[in-house]
C-alpha cells in the first residue's frame, strides 16, 4: 500500500483500488463495498470504473445527497459498486454486498488546538478497523476481503483507532464535565490529554461558562441547556439579541448541521437551504424548531430591516470572534486569533475587506488555512463582536534595526491602528535593546581591539585556572546581557547608542574582584624578552598565545616563555631579520639545539650584519646589528 502524502492519496493506489474491484466483478459473486478515505478518492475510482456497462457504481459520503444515500442501500437488477468513506463501516448495512475491496485508509478530523481550526488527516486504518471493514462482506453470508497491502503490512498497523478524546474539541465534553463535577472524578476509559482539555477549558472561561477556578457557571449550564457545540449555544443565546431568535436559529442550525455548501458564501448557502423544500433540508427545519425553543420565551422574534448577511455575519462572529479576519493582499488574509487563512481562487467572497469566518481548515504541513464556509463583514461589527479582544497598547520593540516606540490599536492579532509613541518608558527602551543585541548578536557594539584582547587573555585564564575566571564567549555574553551591559542600556536609546558603548569597561564589569586584579601579572598584554624590547602577546588561540621577535632577541632564553601562573607556554614565532617566520616552537632548548644550526649555516651569508653564534644559549641577545668591525665573524 502505498502512503497518503498529507491530504493528497497515491494515484498508483487508487489505480490499484479501481483493478482489484475489476477482479471482485469478473472473479467473485455478489454486490461490491469498496472502502476509501474521502469524497475525492471515490469520484476518482468512480471514473476509472466508468467503462464497465454491466454494473451501477454508486457513491456513498456525507455530501450525496439523501436521495442519492438510500439508492446507494437500495438493490438493484444489475450487480451493484458502492464506493464508501468509512461511514460504510459499522453505522449502515449495504444489502448484497460479498466482497470488501479496502483501501486501507481512513480521513479522520483533527483539532488545531493552538488554532482553534478543524482538519482532516488521511491515516491508515487500524488492524481493528480493517477487521471491522472486512465484516461487512459477510453480513448475509459468506463474503470475501480484498485489501490494497500486503499480510507483512498488515502486521505494522496499529491495533486500534486513536479514541476520540485524544484527538478532538474538547470544549463540549469539558463543560459537560463541570455540570458533573470534576473530569479527574469521572470513570474515564481513557483521560483527556492535559494541552487540549486545558485549552478547551479556556475558550469556556472566555465565553462565560466556567468560573475562574473552574466551575460551571449559570450561564455555562445554560450553554450546556442548548444541546450544540458551546460556541454555537453562545452565537445563539447572545444572538438572539442582536439579530433576533429566528434568524439566530436558522444560522446556528446551519452551523452545526453538516449540509452541502455549494459555496464558501455562507449567505448564499443560507438563503438556498431557506428557500428549498427538499429532503436535505426537513432536518435544518428541525434543528431551527428545536434552537428556537431552546431560547427564553421572551427572546424577540426576527427584525425585518436587519439584513441577511449583517445578520449571518454577527451570529458567526459570536460563535468564532478568533476567526474574524481582515484581507491582507490577494486571497490571503489575517485573523484575530492569528490565523492565516485563504481564500479558494474562484471564491465568491474574493475581494471581502473583512470575513466572519465559520469554518476553515489547515491540511498538514500547509501554513494558512482554506475558509470553507464565511461571511463579508465591516470592521464596524467586527469591532463590536469582538470587543473583548480591543485593545490599545504601548509597544516598544526591536524592528527593522532599531527601537520602535509606538501606541497600536489591536483586535486580537490584528494591527488596525497605530501612531509614535514620543517618550517610551525607559524600562521598555531598555529591553528592546536587549532584544536587539540578542537578535543580531554582539555586532551592534564597537567592539575595538583592546575588548578582543581582553576577552582572550580572561579565556586564557580560564581555560588554564578555571573558576572564577568567567566565559566571554558570545554565547555567555549575550546570555549574561543585563549584568554586563545593563547599566550602559539603561542610559541608551537607540542603534547608535549602542555603538558608543564603552566595551571595555563594560566586559570588566564581569570580572571578579579577586582575579580582575590579577589579570595583568597571569595574562599580560606584553612580554619582556632577552633583548630588553616589550613584545606584545597574541592571545587568539587562548590555549596557545603567541610571541613573535626575531630570533637574535632570544639568545639566551633557554626555557621560553609561560603565562597564567607558568601553566600555559608561550609559542615563540621566530623571525628571521627581514620579519620572516623561521620556526615556531614552544621548546626553545630543543629549536637551539637541534635546529638553529641549520638556520646559522643557511642564513649568516644573507645576513652578515646579524650575529649568528655558534652557541646562541650563551651569546647576547640583541635587535641591533653588528658593527662593521666585526662583519664577517663567526
Amino acid at each position: 500500500m502505498r502512503p497518503p502524502e498529507g491530504l493528497r492519496v497515491d494515484p498508483a493506489l487508487l489505480d490499484h483500488v479501481a483493478q482489484l474491484v475489476v477482479r471482485a466483478l469478473d472473479t467473485l459473486a455478489g454486490d461490491v463495498l469498496v472502502f476509501l478515505p474521502g469524497a475525492g478518492e471515490i469520484a476518482a475510482v468512480a471514473r476509472r470504473l466508468g467503462g464497465r456497462g454491466d454494473v451501477d457504481v454508486h457513491e456513498l459520503h456525507g455530501a450525496r445527497s439523501a436521495a442519492a444515500q438510500d439508492a446507494a442501500l437500495q438493490p438493484g437488477p444489475r450487480r451493484r459498486v458502492v464506493l464508501a468513506t468509512a461511514v460504510a463501516e459499522s453505522s449502515l448495512t449495504v444489502p448484497g454486498v460479498r466482497t470488501v475491496v479496502d483501501a486501507g485508509l481512513a480521513r479522520v478530523p483533527r483539532t488545531d488546538h493552538a488554532r482553534g481550526l478543524g482538519g482532516l488527516d488521511t491515516i491508515r486504518v487500524s488492524r481493528a478497523s480493517a477487521d471491522q471493514r472486512a465484516g461487512r462482506a459477510a453480513r448475509e453470508g459468506p463474503g470475501t476481503v480484498l485489501r490494497a497491502w500486503s499480510a507483512a503490512e498488515h502486521g505494522l498497523l496499529v491495533a486500534h483507532p486513536d479514541p476520540e478524546i485524544a484527538t478532538g474539541d474538547l470544549t463540549a465534553f469539558a463543560l459537560t464535565a463541570a455540570c458533573w463535577g470534576r473530569v479527574e472524578d469521572l470513570p474515564l476509559l481513557d483521560a483527556p490529554p492535559a494541552g487540549p482539555l486545558a485549552a478547551a477549558r479556556d475558550v469556556l472561561r472566555r465565553l462565560g461558562a466556567l468560573s475562574a477556578d473552574g466551575t460551571v457557571t449559570p450561564r455555562g449550564r445554560a450553554v450546556a441547556d442548548v444541546g450544540v457545540h458551546p460556541r454555537l449555544a453562545r452565537a445563539l443565546l447572545d444572538g438572539a439579541a442582536r439579530v433576533g431568535a429566528d434568524r439566530a436559529a436558522e444560522v446556528v442550525a446551519l452551523l452545526s448541521e453538516d449540509l452541502r455548501p455549494g459555496s464558501d458564501d455562507l449567505v448564499a448557502t443560507w438563503r438556498r437551504v431557506r428557500d428549498a423544500r427538499d429532503g436535505d433540508t426537513a432536518r435544518w427545519r428541525a434543528e431551527v424548531r428545536r434552537l428556537r425553543g431552546a431560547l427564553p420565551s421572551g427572546a424577540p422574534g426576527r427584525r425585518p430591516a436587519l439584513p441577511d448577511d449583517v445578520a449571518a455575519g454577527e451570529v458567526v462572529a459570536l460563535a468564532h470572534p478568533e476567526r474574524l479576519a481582515r484581507r491582507r493582499g490577494g486571497d490571503a488574509y489575517a485573523s484575530v486569533g492569528g490565523t492565516g487563512l485563504e481564500l479558494a481562487p474562484a471564491s465568491a467572497l474574493q475581494g471581502a475587506g473583512w470575513l466572519a469566518v465559520a469554518v476553515a481548515s489547515r491540511a498538514p504541513g500547509q501554513a494558512s488555512a482554506r475558509v470553507r464556509s464565511a461571511v463579508a463583514v465591516t470592521e464596524e461589527l467586527a469591532r463590536d463582536v469582538a470587543a473583548a479582544d480591543l485593545a490599545v497598547v504601548d509597544e516598544v520593540s526591536w524592528r527593522d534595526g532599531d527601537v520602535r516606540a509606538r501606541r497600536v490599536e489591536r483586535l486580537g492579532a490584528l494591527v488596525l491602528g497605530e501612531r509614535p509613541l514620543p517618550h517610551p518608558p525607559v524600562a521598555a527602551v531598555q529591553a528592546a535593546l536587549a532584544d536587539g543585541v540578542r537578535r543580531e548578536g554582539l555586532g551592534l557594539l564597537t567592539v575595538p581591539p583592546a575588548a578582543q584582547s581582553l576577552r582572550a587573555r580572561v579565556e586564557c585564564c580560564r581555560l588554564a585556572l578555571g573558576p572564577p575566571w568567567p566565559d566571554l564567549s558570545d554565547a555567555a555574553l549575550l546570555a549574561a546581557l543585563p549584568t554586563w551591559l545593563g547599566p550602559d542600556l539603561a542610559a541608551a536609546r537607540s542603534r547608535r547608542d549602542l555603538a558608543r558603548v564603552d566595551v571595555v569597561a563594560a566586559l570588566r564589569r564581569l570580572l571578579p574582584w579577586e582575579v580582575a586584579g590579577r589579570l595583568p601579572e597571569l595574562a599580560p598584554e606584553q612580554l619582556e624578552v632577552p633583548s630588553g624590547r616589550r613584545v606584545r602577546l597574541d592571545y587568539a588561540d587562548p590555549a596557545a598565545p603567541v610571541l613573535a621577535l626575531k630570533l637574535q632577541e632570544a639568545f639566551g632564553w633557554r626555557a621560553g616563555p609561560r603565562v597564567a601562573d607558568g601553566r600555559v607556554r608561550v609559542v615563540v614565532h621566530l623571525l628571521s631579520p627581514a620579519g620572516r617566520p623561521l620556526a615556531v616552537t614552544a621548546d626553545l632548548e630543543s629549536f637551539w639545539r637541534t635546529v638553529y644550526p641549520q638556520v646559522r649555516r643557511e642564513l649568516r651569508g644573507r645576513y652578515p650584519r646579524h650575529p649568528w653564534p655558534e652557541d646562541p644559549l650563551g651569546a647576547v641577545p640583541t635587535a641591533r646589528l653588528q658593527p662593521r668591525a666585526t662583519r664577517g665573524r663567526p
